[in-house]
This record gives structure tokens, C-alpha cells and sequence, in this order.
């Protein structure tokens, strides 16, 4: 990623050196992040798409169709460990997770950078959830709910969070130097609990499945943005004609 990006604002420099004899060193970086941002938008876009959609008839046929093929699968083992997948990805579950983490960067990766990048994209995250529920202002499901919930339903706070604070740490682990096996098996432990936290919600009935969707492409753009943003930040401050 890193290598990319560097390659793309190389370009971008090439291309405004050959239109302007001077130009500010900065100027490919605020580039790259204008385009990043636009990136958002496009992602932003495609969630108003889908939340546009929220009232048809097919998207209500499919959230239904989708529902009740979860909860066929109903059985009280299964039941226990959607409670506990749905609990670790609430509020303490992530302190929990961030706590382990926050060790394993402290004594093995000798970085704070991960933890602090990783807690920004899930506040980012859980604040931006809070005001699209409030704006949206979608109902939960009227089928019987096995956990407690208060808030609105579209998009999955779950879901979204889930999707920012799991996906980014994906992105990390793409990148970490670490023994190759247990990098697979870290990433595919994040991207399984990713997914099982989005089906609990279902399993549960306190959310669509179109909640689901809404909240892990609102959260993915979260994630997008802010591993573009923290690459430029991070080549911005080794490149020397910035200083």
C-alpha cells in the first residue's frame, strides 16, 4: 500500500513539475488525500444508495428471506455463542480486545502508532454510526429479539464497528513482519469474527440483514480512508523536501 501510494504521488509530482516550474512539495500530498476523500464519497454514495432502498418491496422481500433462513438454524448451543460473539462486539468486548492488543503492540511490535490509529477508526466509527441512526431513524425488526436493544436499527452499530476495528486490524497484520502462518491465522481469526459479529445481529433478530450490509460498507469506508490517510501522513513526514 504504502509502495503505491508512494509511486501514485510520485506521479503526481512528475505531472505538476512538467506544468509548473515551482510548486509547493506539500501540494501531492494535500492531492492524494483530496483524492482519498473522494474515494468517501464514492463510498458514502453507495451506502445512500442502499439506504434509499430501505422502504422497496425487494429489499424488504430479501432482509425476510435472509432472517428467516437465520434463525431456522436456531438452537441453544448456537444461541450461546451468538450472545457471546454479539457481547464481543459491543463496548466492553472492545476494551477487552483493545487491552490484548495494546500489550501485544507494547511488547512485540515496541509501537504505539497501531494502537492509537486503530481506536481513531472505531471512534470514528461509533460516532458516525450514532448520528446516521438518528437521521435515518429506522425501526428494529418486529420479530422477537433475543437480546435487549435500545437504539435504532440502520445501520448496525455491531456491523460497522466491527467491520472498522476487525478490517483495519486486517490491514495491519497484512503489513506487520511476523512469522507467515500465524499472520493467516490471525487474519483469518479477525475476518470470521468480523462476520460471525454481523450474523449474531441477525441470529438475534434486533437487526435487518440490510442493517448488516449498510454497516460494514459504512465502516469499510472508514477503514479506506483513514489506511490511505495514515500512509500519506507517514510519507509525508520521511520525505525530506517536506521539511
Amino acid at each position: 500500500m504504502r509502495q503505491s501510494l508512494y509511486q501514485f504521488i510520485s506521479k503526481i509530482r512528475t505531472l505538476l513539475s512538467d506544468k509548473f516550474q515551482q510548486y509547493d512539495a506539500k501540494l501531492p500530498y494535500l492531492l492524494t488525500v483530496l483524492i482519498a476523500l473522494i474515494v468517501v464519497i464514492v463510498g458514502v454514495n453507495a451506502f445512500i444508495e442502499l439506504t434509499d432502498t430501505l422502504e422497496s418491496e425487494m429489499l424488504n422481500k430479501w432482509d425476510t428471506a435472509v432472517t428467516d433462513y437465520v434463525i431456522s438454524f436456531r438452537t441453544p448451543a448456537l444461541t450461546k455463542y451468538f450472545m457471546f460473539v454479539t457481547d464481543v462486539g459491543d463496548l466492553y468486548g472492545y476494551l477487552v480486545v483493545m487491552g490484548l492488543f495494546i500489550g501485544i503492540s507494547y511488547f512485540v511490535f515496541k509501537r504505539w502508532k497501531y494502537v492509537a490509529q486503530t481506536a481513531l477508526v472505531l471512534l470514528l466509527a461509533a460516532i458516525s454510526n450514532v448520528i446516521l441512526k438518528r437521521f435515518i431513524d429506522r425501526a428494529r425488526p418486529s420479530i422477537e429479539h433475543l437480546v435487549s436493544v435500545e437504539t435504532l436499527s440502520y445501520p448496525s452499530g455491531h456491523a460497522m464497528s466491527a467491520m472498522a476495528f476487525y478490517g483495519f486490524l486486517i490491514y495491519l497484520f497484512t503489513q506487520f513482519k511476523m512469522n507467515r502462518i500465524l499472520k493467516v491465522v490471525a487474519i483469518l481469526f479477525f475476518a470470521f469474527l468480523l462476520l460471525s459479529i454481523g450474523i449474531s445481529r441477525i441470529y438475534l433478530g434486533v437487526h435487518f440483514p440490510s442493517d448488516i450490509a449498510g454497516g460494514f460498507i459504512a465502516g469499510l469506508i472508514w477503514v479506506i480512508f483513514c489506511i490511505l490517510l495514515f500512509n500519506v501522513i507517514e510519507l509525508f513526514k520521511r520525505d525530506p523536501r517536506t521539511k
